[in-house]
């Protein structure tokens, strides 16, 4: 497993690798579409997808500038303050996170792609 898990504690990455997997090979269509973007270090950087970090399994992150991306679908309008509570959680191990709505991403991804490339230069 060498340093896989730096993210998070051995244990914690066992438990959610394991369903970190399950949703790389069942991804959304707003995942696997952004996701064309950022693989193979198109930005510049690598980017990992559903990668445990902390307690929480990110959608994207990138280790090397402690960035991580969200993208919200429906379910996130009702979650509000558990996505904020997660991101002050991401905060405090070090990540910054940057939130796309599934509109933003599928209406202006050229945007998204700026707005995570401004990031990316922080």
């Amino acid at each position: 497993m060498k340093d896989c898990y730096k993210t998070t504690s051995p244990d914690r990455y066992r438990i959610l690798n394991d369903k970190a997997k399950e949703m790389r090979a069942k991804p959304t269509e707003a995942e696997d579409l952004l996701w064309q973007y950022l693989r193979a270090s198109r930005l510049g950087v690598k980017f990992r997808r559903q990668h445990p970090v902390g307690d929480y399994i990110a959608d994207f992150v990138c280790l090397e500038k402690h960035l991580v991306i969200e993208l919200d679908g429906k379910c996130h309008e009702q979650d509000k303050e558990h996505d904020k509570l997660r991101d002050n959680e991401l905060l405090k191990l070090g990540y910054r996170t940057i939130r796309f709505t599934n509109e933003e991403l599928f209406g202006e991804i050229v945007f998204v792609l700026e707005t995570i490339k401004s990031n990316l230069d922080e």
